[in-house]
């Protein structure tokens, strides 16, 4: 059975669509560097170095599209291509986890 279809992504001039990509990225490896969901500093340490990269791309990604003259944030389509590209929940991984059931705060 497969799984079901995805919306499509919606329509991005390719400047967003690179910041899109980049910021994934960036959330991505900070979810991997989170203490609270993290298993070995190992694991954190590659992604913390990965991330100095990422973010300079995403940087350079922002730039060209200002360059560009696109110098307004379209959020509402922007969300729209993060919620297709699975961007709740590799957000949500930058989060602390929920806390446990009848566990003080």
């Amino acid at each position: 059975m497969l799984p079901p279809e995805l919306p499509p992504l919606p329509a991005l001039t390719r400047a967003e669509g690179e910041v899109i990509d980049r910021y994934l990225e960036v959330v991505d490896l900070l979810g991997r560097i989170n203490p609270a969901r993290g298993h070995d500093t190992y694991g954190a340490l590659r992604a913390a170095q990965a991330l100095v990269g990422r973010a300079t791309a995403l940087r350079d990604a922002l730039a060209v599209m200002y360059e560009r003259g696109e110098t307004e944030v379209h959020a509402g389509t922007l969300e729209r291509a993060l919620r297709v590209l699975d961007g709740q929940r590799r957000t949500s991984l930058i989060a602390l986890p929920p806390e446990p059931e009848g566990r003080p705060g």
